[in-house]
C-alpha cells in the first residue's frame, strides 16, 4: 500500500513553523521504503486552507515541528495522521526514521 507524507520544508529541510514553509516535500512510501519524492510550492497563508490543499494532493500523514491544535483537528478530521515534534532534518532523514521507528518527537512547540 502506497501512502504519502507531507513535510513541510524551507532550504531543504523541515520547517518549524508549519503554515508559513516554501514547498512541502510529498513523500510516496511502501513496503518501509521511499518510493518518490515531490515537491509543491506552498499556497498562500491562509487559516484553514492547508488541510483541503493537502487532502486533495493525496496526503496520508504529516512530519511537522510544530501545528496548532485547531490545525490537528481540521487535518485529522480529513484522515490525515499528524506527527508534531519532529526535529529539523531532510524529508528523507525525517521519513526514513518514520518509517523505521527511531526518530525522535520532541513536544509540540506551536502554541496557536
Amino acid at each position: 500500500m502506497t501512502r504519502k507524507i507531507a513535510v513541510p520544508t524551507s532550504d531543504g529541510k523541515l520547517d518549524g513553523h508549519f503554515g508559513h514553509c516554501k514547498q512541502f516535500a510529498m513523500v510516496e512510501v511502501a513496503d518501509k521504503e521511499i518510493k518518490a519524492i515531490s515537491y509543491l510550492d506552498a499556497p498562500p497563508h491562509q487559516p484553514g486552507l492547508l488541510p483541503p490543499w493537502l487532502a486533495d494532493r493525496g496526503a496520508n500523514d504529516i512530519i511537522a515541528g510544530g501545528m496548532g491544535q485547531r490545525a490537528i483537528n481540521l487535518f485529522n478530521e480529513r484522515g490525515i495522521n499528524v506527527f508534531v515534534g519532529a526535529p529539523a532534518l531532510t524529508p528523507e532523514e525525517l521519513v526514513t526514521g518514520f518509517l523505521n521507528e527511531t526518530l525522535s518527537f520532541s513536544a509540540n512547540y506551536c502554541d496557536h
